[in-house]
């Protein structure tokens, strides 16, 4: 309780009933596969505040590591200073490390990793000899071609990050911010051909991952395209 000694009194009764809440929830350790675009961002919050979990992403870990120079951190920086690839066994070592924080007590969400089998295969026998295992993988399985519609009807307005879509959020002018009236832009990476090459990438390396995990029977296969709430609630049935 020592971590409590700095939380202010009303900040206090909410998070010693937060605390009470994820007592009673179940360990859960998950991943989340799917391509860019997929809505596994949009989906991640509601899952981690609704089973107490802690988001994984190895992205951020590997930055966090490497900022608080842990010695894991360090070897990462050392390989990312000479324009190598960091490890597997690296990256599963992080992942063990950030297990042992208080917020990823109840369970985790990883999200990104693993991309390969060989990936897959460390990762269990890390948690193994943790004496867990991975509880569940959620495949966001999505058609790329709506995924295309997706991504590259993406309009953005640049000061205020406001974003439209021409099939599904229009601006009331085509390509004019409703508020302002300032011309919209579209990122460079939101283009057909960006994106093929993301999902030709994505298909090769994963595909054999979800076929791991199916094999293992831990695999859900989640309807991305639906609208993000029923996407919510097939999540939460497949977590269940």
């Amino acid at each position: 309780m020592a971590d409590l000694e700095d939380v202010q009194t009303v900040d206090l009764m909410s998070e010693l009933l937060r605390r009470l809440k994820c007592s009673q929830k179940p360990d859960k350790r998950l991943i989340f596969i799917g391509p860019p675009g997929s809505g596994k961002g949009t989906q991640s919050p509601i899952v981690k505040d609704e089973f107490c979990l802690c988001h994984l992403s190895t992205g951020d870990m590997l930055r966090a590591a490497v900022a608080s120079k842990t010695p894991l951190g360090l070897k990462a920086k050392e390989a990312m200073d000479k324009g190598a690839l960091v490890t597997d066994e690296l990256v599963v070592g992080i992942i063990d490390e950030a297990m042992n924080k208080p917020k990823c007590q109840k369970g985790f969400i990883l999200d990104g990793f693993p991309r390969t089998v060989a990936q897959a295969e460390k990762l269990d026998e890390m948690l193994k000899k943790r004496g867990t295992g991975i509880d569940k993988v959620l495949n966001f399985a999505i058609d790329d071609s709506v995924l295309e519609e997706r991504i590259t009807g993406r309009w953005i307005h640049p000061s205020s990050g406001r974003s439209y879509h021409t099939k599904f959020a229009p601006p009331k002018t085509p390509g004019v911010d409703d508020i302002t009236g300032e011309p919209l832009i579209q990122r460079k990476d939101d283009n057909a051909e960006v994106l093929r090459s993301r999902l030709a990438a994505f298909h090769t390396q994963t595909e054999p991952v979800i076929e791991y995990y199916a094999k293992k029977a831990v695999l859900t296969n989640i309807h991305a395209e639906k609208a993000p709430q029923d996407v919510t609630s097939e999540v939460q049935k497949a977590l269940s």
